[in-house]
């Protein structure tokens, strides 16, 4: 992933993370992941992430939230800096959140509103750096377009053929309706050969399941 100057290094990394779980939404290291804020507690989350580091933690929750408690979350997710924000009249924040480093929960904190976790990201420092890895990019252009087409997805070509490797498996991953189980199998996979390849045989398998489902009717 390319740094800029106002990326923290692995030693400036926060040692609490505030956390915003939500289902089917998957930040990656150098992907750019836009949100729309409007409950009272992740507006007050917000707040305090841009009066300090502004780094938020994106994480997917394995169960649906109820009003006895909050839900269980899995164990990695991906920490974000805030690189834009505006305010709405109606009283939400547009945030844009950039992918930095993945993390392991290792404890989750005492908290008033949004939940706090004690990151552990000494498994993904590579996350810092270049991508490195080869691709089977051929084949994975070749089952994206059987995927976007029986998805009724369009696609700009000119701008996927273009994509770096890392670039293109990392947008790929992010915006492809997919659930909760292969994000986070996209997540956890550790080099971008390895995304790449559970990326492919993702859409491999969707679109078998389907071939599978028409034939039947």
């Amino acid at each position: 992933m390319s740094r800029t100057p106002f990326d923290p290094s692995y030693e400036e990394l926060p040692d609490v993370l505030p956390i915003f779980p939500l289902g089917e939404v998957l930040l990656l290291p150098g992907g750019r992941l836009p949100l729309n804020i409007f409950e009272p507690r992740y507006l007050a989350m917000c707040d305090d992430a841009l009066a300090g580091n502004r780094m938020i933690g994106m994480i997917q929750p394995t169960e649906q939230e109820t009003e006895e408690r909050a839900p269980e979350v899995y164990e990695t997710g991906c920490a974000g800096r805030i690189v834009s924000f505006s305010e709405t009249e109606d009283g939400r924040y547009l945030i844009t959140l950039a992918g930095l480093i993945r993390f392991d929960v290792r404890a989750e904190l005492p908290a008033k509103s949004y939940r706090l976790v004690e990151p552990d990201y000494h498994r993904f420092k590579e996350d810092l750096e270049e991508a490195a890895g080869e691709i089977d990019r051929d084949h994975l252009l070749k089952v994206l377009r059987e995927y976007f087409t029986a998805h009724a997805i369009e696609g700009d070509w000119n701008v996927i053929t273009q994509a770096t490797d890392e670039g293109l498996v990392t947008a790929l991953a992010m915006i492809c309706p997919l659930g909760a189980p292969e994000k986070q199998a996209l997540l956890e996979a550790m080099t971008l050969t390895e995304r790449a390849e559970t990326l492919t045989a993702i859409m491999e398998m969707s679109l078998h399941n389907e071939s599978g489902e028409t034939l039947r009717h």
